[in-house]
């Protein structure tokens, strides 16, 4: 599919998205959100790829937030289903998906752009990256996600401090506060992510697709993420690649997953 602010690159299972807004900052507007929304799904329908790497054109920004042209004049009806319409077809989207997203931030994640990195499974960045959710600053708060996924990442009493006070911290910051769990040079940033979409792929997709689901249940209002755990626990005694994986161990073998 050909896309207008996004770029899809495959590489035998790895895949890359790239959004390509550069003039920008790679801001959000709805076609790069619908884009987005479209190619997260080719990929995970495509049974060939085993991880989806994020990242930002250029050295500036992953992306530097939202378009703020075209909401500037929305109604509390158009807000409400702006952010209901972003979280259905991306942000919670992308958390859900089955196949391991990682973020590399290459420069500003800023409101929106953050709440994407957020929603992505894990996070690098690069020492130059620059993040915050500045949305307070408009009259608004974050809508796709930040004040919910900020708190789980950095504790409550930092995240309303990043909220209330609308500034940047740096890679540093993130780091040592949870929001990213590795930082490398600008130029090392993408090997360094296909390095550990390597080392993903090594493992069993249906054991790491389940793992991601018993995770995610613990922040799901109503839901019991033991009881999660334990059924898809029981689940994967079901595949082969529990067959493969126990068979290789015992055999001092490396599995060959399917």
């Amino acid at each position: 599919m050909n896309y207008k602010n996004i770029i899809v690159q495959k590489k035998d299972s790895l895949a890359q998205i790239t959004i390509n807004r550069p003039k920008k900052l790679n801001a959000l507007n709805k076609i790069t959100i619908n884009e987005l929304s479209l190619a997260f799904k080719e990929l995970e329908e495509d049974s060939n790829i085993r991880v989806i790497i994020l990242t930002g054109s250029g050295e500036k920004a992953f992306v530097a937030g939202a378009d703020i042209s075209e909401f500037a004049d929305f109604s509390v009806k158009e807000g409400t289903s702006l952010s209901k319409s972003g979280h259905e077809i991306l942000f919670d989207y992308v958390e859900n998906l089955s196949t391991p997203v990682i973020a590399a931030i290459n420069g500003f994640a800023l409101g929106g752009g953050l709440e994407l990195a957020m929603s992505c499974h894990f996070r690098i960045a690069s020492d130059n990256a620059r993040m915050g959710l500045p949305e307070v600053s408009l009259g608004v708060i974050p809508g796709y996600g930040g004040t919910q996924r900020l708190p789980q990442l950095v504790g409550k009493g930092k995240a309303m401090e990043m909220i209330m006070t609308a500034g940047m911290i740096s890679a540093k910051d993130a780091k040592e506060c949870g929001l990213v769990n590795h930082i490398t040079t600008q130029e090392e940033l993408l090997p360094f992510a296909e390095g550990l979409a390597i080392k993903i792929m090594k493992n069993s997709k249906l054991a790491i697709s389940a793992a991601i689901r018993a995770v995610n249940a613990n922040f799901e209002d109503g839901t019991n993420g033991f009881n999660v755990e334990i059924d898809e626990f029981g689940e994967c005694f079901g595949t082969e690649d529990f067959i493969e994986g126990t068979s290789a161990f015992l055999e001092k073998r490396k599995p060959n997953f399917k």
